[in-house]
């Protein structure tokens, strides 16, 4: 498999905020989002078998969170096996996914975290909006919000897709939206929204392997 990173931290993102997490990012991404804050996932930097990644996981990290992430993962074929083995050896599994590839083959027991790419970042053309009828009662849905636009965006996708249902992330570009704005328009809506913060670059900044 092409990965860019393999490390250990806190989960910054998502309902697992906080928690130790080991991050598996694959390499790749088939869209080119205008705030993008890991570009160089892009392209790989090494190359390892599932096996070797399983081997690594156990050897060197001592949780049993895992992400899937990227770049987009699912563009790699092999991730769902992935997903699989570690499902099997008792690891709670996160997805990050762009939601522009189906979710079908998805085992079950993974807690899909779905980004809805919105107005601002250039690619919300890109949505398989088919995914929809995937999601399930663990799933989490993340909305990156530039500015009021994304926002009154993402309360009508919610809306007309009945997805308040589900877990509803909204997410500040970092350095471009004020997140105590965006919390108060959150408040305004009455309705249950999570903001979610970028935990790790108030720790760390842009630091990588953060």
């Amino acid at each position: 498999m092409e990965l860019s990173e393999i490390f250990y931290s806190l989960q910054g993102e998502s309902s697992y905020a906080g928690l130790p997490c080991v991050f598996v990012r694959l390499a790749g991404c088939n869209l080119r989002c205008t705030y993008c804050d890991t570009k160089y996932a892009y392209e790989p930097k090494f190359l390892l078998s599932i096996d070797e990644i399983l081997k690594k996981v156990e050897k060197y990290y001592p949780v049993k969170l895992i992400e899937i992430t990227g770049g987009e993962p699912l563009l790699q074929a092999d991730s769902i096996e992935l997903m699989k083995l570690l499902i099997n050896k008792k690891y709670d599994v996160l997805l990050e996914t762009n939601n522009s590839i189906s979710l079908k083959d998805i085992p079950q027991e993974v807690i899909k975290i779905v980004d809805f790419k919105t107005p601002s970042s250039g690619m919300c053309n890109s949505i398989l909006w088919d995914n929809i009828k995937y999601f399930n009662g663990n799933d989490e849905l993340k909305f990156v919000i530039a500015d009021r636009q994304d926002f009154d965006w993402s309360l009508g996708i919610i809306n007309k897709y009945d997805l308040i249902k589900h877990h509803i992330l909204f997410s500040p570009v970092y350095e471009k939206l004020d997140r105590k704005e965006l919390a108060e328009w959150i408040i305004e809506t009455k309705l249950p929204i999570r903001l979610n913060i970028q935990l790790h670059k108030l720790l760390w900044g842009d630091s990588r392997g953060a």
